[in-house]
């Protein structure tokens, strides 16, 4: 198994960092001040001009949709291509979108292509390549256990030549930002089908269809992730064209899998980008704070907690790496426990890096001052997305299991 990169990605990775060091991180600052003064008017829910100026930057110099790997409509690089990449473009909070490369629409993007229409990707994957609108994805619900996503109770009825949509939902991903143009819905078309997996399906609803209302936005930490967010929406007696079904009725856990399986690898390569600005700050700021008369850097427990960080980043993504390989090589299916392991490792690794490096930046790091409690936000989510860790790890233990019975 060789990891090395090709001379491809080498020279994708070099112009994706310079294009992160001279426009993304010195504009960090910016989008965050330009999202407070809308707040300030009394709406965040405002796109920033300053991500629209960088998107245009990232398309001009042919860093755009790097994701969807081997398809003709991205940059037609392998999963274990684009892992280095989608790392560096993790390492800001800005990163992934400016590129074109953020969640949801990275997995909704990968979902139309692959299971859509040529309608469908004609009206929905092509506005959302060129960066014209976002959108969102619906399964979570408030009033059942959603991580078996068996429990979800929302009602996708055909009524002649239309489905008719009820139920509720949250923490649907970018509902809030006004550039969110389309949903895709999971909901039970046949809920007496005795196959528990066969009695949901997914399908596509426009953000403008009567019916749909965006009820509140969902902090995470006090944070409002504004423009993006998270919502929790109403779906009462939506109505949309038969046409708008993904694939086809009960086939909502096949794309599940197959949606789930490159998003959870870009989060977690995300992660690793978060993780190493993470440790890179805490040893900026350990070689230049004095505490007991030496620099805090020279304390043992800082290097063993610098020592320890490299390594949990390193193992994490190495175990990374090997999942793509491994989607690539032999599919999502064979590759489900090395999925779920790094789905697992990752936000652990992260989150543990990110505290140590808020106890060596001291009290400032519980502020918005160092971007390290945003960081430990965000990365917290991640172990509920895509599966929450006990479900992966459940997963995995019957696997190791099986090989004794």
């Amino acid at each position: 198994m060789d990891f090395s990169h090709s001379d491809k990605v080498k020279a994708l990775q070099q112009r994706v960092s310079a294009f992160m060091d001279e426009h993304v991180y010195p504009n960090e600052a910016t989008f965050f001040a330009e999202i407070e003064a809308n707040r300030k008017k009394g709406n965040p829910w405002v796109p920033t001009l300053i991500i629209e100026q960088l998107k245009e930057k990232a398309r001009a110099a042919g860093l755009w949709n790097l994701f969807l790997p081997e398809s003709p409509r991205g940059a037609g690089l392998t999963n274990l291509e684009y892992a280095p990449l989608c790392e560096i473009m993790g390492r800001s909070p800005i990163g992934p979108e400016v590129f074109n490369c953020s969640a949801p629409d990275t997995g909704n993007m990968e979902t139309i292509e692959r299971y859509g229409n040529e309608e469908q990707k004609r009206q929905w994957m092509v506005p959302l390549l060129e960066g014209k609108i976002r959108s969102c994805f619906s399964m979570t619900e408030p009033g059942v256990a959603s991580s078996d996503a068996t429990n979800i109770q929302a009602r996708i009825v055909r009524d002649g030549d239309h489905y008719v949509i009820n139920g509720r939902k949250w923490w649907s991903s970018g509902a809030n930002d006004p550039r969110c143009k389309i949903i895709i819905f999971m909901g039970k078309t046949d809920p007496d089908n005795p196959s528990r997996h066969s009695q949901q399906s997914m399908i596509l609803i426009p953000m403008d269809t009567p019916g749909v209302k965006v009820l509140r936005h969902l902090p995470v930490f006090g944070y409002d992730d504004a423009p993006h967010g998270h919502a929790e929406i109403s779906f009462q007696d939506v109505r949309v064209p038969v046409s708008n079904i993904l694939l086809g009725e009960g086939r909502g856990f096949e794309i599940a899998q197959g949606r789930l399986g490159p998003g959870r690898i870009h989060h977690c390569m995300r992660l690793i980008g978060v993780a190493e600005r993470a440790l890179e700050k805490m040893c900026r700021r350990t070689l230049k704070r004095v505490a007991f008369g030496k620099l805090v850097s020279d304390q043992g427990v800082t290097r063993e907690r610098i020592a320890d960080s490299r390594i949990m980043i390193d193992q994490a993504r190495f175990l990374t790496l090997n999942a793509a390989y491994m989607m690539d090589t032999v599919g999502n299916k064979i590759a489900k426990k090395e999925i779920a392991m790094i789905k697992v490792a990752a936000p652990r690794m992260a989150l543990q890096v990110i505290d140590w490096s808020m106890q060596a930046h001291g009290g400032g790091a519980v502020s918005d001052d160092f971007g390290l409690a945003l960081a430990y936000a965000h990365s917290r989510t991640l172990r509920f997305a895509d599966g929450p860790d006990e479900v992966h790890q459940n997963q995995i233990g019957k696997m190791e299991l099986s090989k004794y019975l």
